[in-house]
């Protein structure tokens, strides 16, 4: 029996862990253990949550161990993960039971298809990548590592989206854009057009924000 640890104590990681309640395999293939976060003091108020386990650099992994990461800021997620991988971890993708996922689609290590969220005919998926609830991502899209989208969120046919980007809210991303590597795409937009890497985009049709 796999032991799931949720990196991250706040909001996310407690969804993360009523998601992880709900999936494919829950107390046949694996149960869950308790999180990890440097705020050891996360989950004090709240209740009915498994344990904190201790700090992340200074958890001791064990054999049955593995992994799955709430963070939000895809940078950020990236270099935890990358870092517990180095010391031996194994990631766990999680796909709860109300998720669709259409044939031959692929969907890498540590990722979190939530619930009501879509998975579509010959979509790729890389590692570590979040689809929210009530999120699509239909036919033939690829979807990189580190990536995050968003509740009632879309990625029309063929769209890519490259590492580390982030598609917020009810945001849509038309058919075969493409969303460059930390790209982020503001909530409630609707992109028609590729999207350079390290921008942000807002608005309909969605436009580059200048800082």
């Amino acid at each position: 029996m796999k032991k799931l640890i949720i990196v991250g104590g706040g909001g996310m990681g407690r969804s993360v862990c009523c998601i992880a309640k709900g999936s494919i395999g829950y107390k046949e293939e694996f149960i869950v253990k308790g999180f990890i976060d440097d705020n050891v003091d996360s989950l004090d108020d709240f209740e009915g949550y498994p344990p904190m386990l201790g700090t992340i650099d200074g958890y001791c992994i064990e054999d049955d161990d593995v992994f799955v990461c709430s963070i939000g800021n895809t940078k950020t997620k990236k270099m935890v993960c990358e870092k517990l991988k180095a010391r031996g971890a194994n990631f766990f993708s999680l796909i709860h039971k109300t998720a669709i996922v259409r044939q031959n689609a692929k969907i890498g290590d540590g990722c979190i298809i939530a619930d009501y969220a879509s998975v579509g005919a010959d979509c790729t998926i890389g590692e570590n990548t979040l689809i929210q609830t009530f999120s699509i991502a239909a036919h033939d899209c690829t979807i990189g590592n580190y990536v995050r989208i968003d509740t009632h969120s879309t990625c029309v046919g063929g769209v890519i989206v490259e590492d580390m980007a982030t598609i917020h809210t009810t945001a849509v991303v038309s058919h075969k854009v493409v969303v460059g590597e930390g790209a982020t795409v503001a909530a409630m937009s609707f992109v028609i057009k590729k999207v350079k890497p390290y921008t942000t985009v807002y608005g309909n049709p969605a436009k580059t924000l200048v800082m």
